[in-house]
């Protein structure tokens, strides 16, 4: 979903960038290891549109929450990002970390923003790769006979 709103941006003539978090957080560090980190974060503030895709999938360190509220901080209420989470917003917090960090970046992400929740039965609904006829659980099992033979 967060694709197809930054397709229809980017038609709109919106500056827009996807990024992965994971990707995002170690651009920043080798940034910061290059002498160049404002430049890095500069160019994140410049899009109108920011997506960022897989947002809390691991617990940050302090450093990376702080890179992060860098970012943050300057785009709220100037710029939109979009947040792609498998998680609830309830859990960010914990995956943060430092408290009072988790506390400034989710002050402003939280109180000023709209949240999708996309829910799914496991029983009714099929995932993409079974729609598509692909077979995760066949695939591991070909990889493991092939590594035996």
């Amino acid at each position: 979903m967060a694709c197809a709103l930054g397709m229809e941006a980017c038609k709109q003539f919106y500056s827009t960038k996807y990024v992965r978090l994971p990707e995002l957080l170690s651009e920043l560090a080798l940034a910061r290891g290059l002498g160049i980190f404002s430049k890095v974060i500069n160019q994140y503030r410049k899009y109108q549109l920011l997506i960022i895709d897989e947002w809390m999938l691991v617990a940050l360190t302090e450093t990376e929450a702080k890179d992060l509220l860098e970012i943050i901080h300057y785009r709220h209420k100037r710029a939109s990002t979009i947040f792609c989470s498998q998680f609830s917003y309830a859990g960010w917090h914990a995956k943060i970390g430092e408290p009072v960090l988790a506390d400034a970046i989710l002050d402003r992400i939280v109180h000023d923003s709209y949240v999708v929740e996309i829910h799914s039965d496991p029983r009714k609904d099929k995932s993409m790769r079974e729609y598509y006829g692909i077979n995760y659980k066949q695939q591991v099992e070909n990889i493991k006979l092939s590594k035996n033979s």
